[in-house]
């Protein structure tokens, strides 16, 4: 939970939070566990998050550590960069017994592989997720701030993995293993006991590896503003579809529809929903 520093502006941003904003708008009820400094941006970020009408609850302060800050480079409008300032409050979440019954009580735990660049919210999650009943694992490698021991480790906790095309081949090139798309997402739910495998490639859509079956979706053409947060309501939606039971070629066109949304917006977390998306899958050509 953090700000995007763009050219014109700052944005409230980080993964789990936009992952976040957007389940609420698509009426899912969430809570979010971070930490922000004891500071003016820290207190903005509040602001924010109560006027999207999400709960604070979970969200902790800090007096050693500064508010999380990115410099975003938005020069290629389709593959943003990002140089992720460290280290800031949300690397020292601390854990409490709230917490581990805030993720035992929950449908499903969403997380990243930022959380564990710094050993205080590395020991935090990892703890909670002993507690979880689903977990998600939103890849979202970010050099420098990973390593294949920590990604590994993640992969083997989690029961569902979102990451994109880029993000697949290397993982795969770790373990020497297939670089075909749809033969690697099967290699890595067989190889880390997964129940989905999903994997975004950008304008071409996203593949869906889920009960021993491949799920395509095409990407949905539109004009884009910029991609920052595409990549998180598309996670959003396909998870409001999968504690849904829906059909996971529905699952995954939604998604697709919603990722594409946000990019003809400016910033991660435009106030979109449902009926906003479908509006425009229904827009496109049968």
């Amino acid at each position: 939970m953090l700000w995007d520093v763009l050219p014109n502006g700052r944005q409230p941003g980080g993964a789990p939070f936009n992952v976040a904003v957007h389940l609420h708008q698509l009426g899912v009820s969430v809570d979010l566990i971070s930490r922000v400094g004891d500071d003016e941006l820290g207190t903005e970020l509040l602001d924010f998050i109560d006027s999207k009408a999400l709960r604070t609850d979970f969200v902790q302060r800090g007096k050693t550590h500064l508010t999380g800050v990115v410099k975003a480079n938005v020069d290629d409008a389709n593959e943003v960069s990002y140089k992720i300032v460290q280290p800031v409050a949300w690397d020292y979440i601390q854990y409490d017994a709230a917490l581990g019954r805030l993720v035992e009580a929950a449908d499903m735990f969403v997380f990243g592989s930022l959380a564990a660049r710094q050993a205080g919210t590395r020991e935090t999650l990892y703890r909670l997720l002993e507690h979880a009943r689903l977990k998600v694992f939103d890849v979202n490698m970010r050099p420098p701030h990973y390593t294949r021991q920590g990604v590994t480790y993640l992969l083997d906790k989690a029961d569902l993995v979102k990451m994109n095309h880029h993000e697949l081949a290397e993982i795969m090139a770790w373990f020497g293993a297939e670089t075909d798309r749809p033969a690697a997402m099967q290699w890595l739910a067989d190889r880390f006991g997964l129940q989905g495998v999903c994997v975004t490639c950008g304008a071409d859509g996203a593949l869906l590896w889920t009960n021993g079956q491949l799920y395509r979706a095409p990407g949905v053409p539109v004009t884009v503003r910029d991609t920052i947060g595409s990549g998180d309501s598309f996670l959003a939606a396909l998870l409001r579809g999968w504690l849904a039971g829906q059909e996971p070629g529905e699952c995954l066109r939604f998604a697709c529809a919603t990722g594409a949304l946000v990019a003809t917006h400016q910033g991660a977390t435009p106030a979109i929903g449902e009926a906003d998306v479908h509006q425009l899958l229904a827009a496109q050509p049968a």
